[in-house]
């Protein structure tokens, strides 16, 4: 694993809410520090309502951990574009996320431990 990155378990339950709903809810998710970032809490795929979530075409390549694809996010209200990734072939030194998303923060989703 590059230096800078750190996998460890997410301690607690954490969830996610978007337009009033729970997307995910998770005993098993993971912390991911990387250098000076602000840390990243990836859901296991099994905790997370796949059925709010849509594929997108999008992606981004990043050398230490792989390609991420991107998922957008249907609310009742509105759908919110590329709001969760996922490296889906992650590189061996990161390979704990692989099957895991992680959800940015907005106004409109929230990350939380509970």
């Amino acid at each position: 694993m590059a230096s800078h990155i750190k996998i460890t378990k997410a301690p607690g339950t954490w969830s996610v809410r978007a337009g009033g709903a729970v997307l995910a809810e998770s005993s098993d998710a993971l912390e991911l520090s990387e250098g000076d970032y602000d840390p990243v809490i990836y859901f296991p795929r099994e905790d997370i309502a796949m059925a709010f979530l849509d594929k997108t075409d999008a992606t981004s390549r990043c050398p230490h951990k792989g390609d991420a694809s991107y998922y957008s996010v249907v609310t009742k209200s509105r759908t919110l574009e590329n709001a969760a990734w996922s490296y889906e072939d992650p590189k061996d030194a990161v390979a704990q996320i692989k099957d895991h998303l992680a959800f940015y923060k907005m106004e409109e989703i929230t990350v939380e431990q509970i």
